[in-house]
């Protein structure tokens, strides 16, 4: 199993969502949870195409984390 860190940022009018360690694997929603949706479908179907290409499928080096400013 692989796991990867998925960033879903607001856009105008709708939610687009993107992972660092997969770059040109993005997706879209109209809300954070459809776009979170179709970013799984999207992270599914580009490492079955790696794995058919037989690329190495990258381990996950991203991480995420807030910081508090007063």
């Amino acid at each position: 199993m692989h796991r990867f860190l998925v960033v879903i940022e607001k856009a105008n009018g709708n939610y687009s969502a993107y992972s660092p360690d997969l770059p040109g694997c993005v997706a879209t929603g109209k809300t954070r949870a459809q776009a979170a949706k179709n970013m799984h479908q999207a992270i599914e179907m580009h490492v079955k195409g790696m794995r058919e290409d037989s690329t190495p499928i990258p381990k996950s080096h991203a991480i995420a984390e807030y910081v508090a400013v007063l």
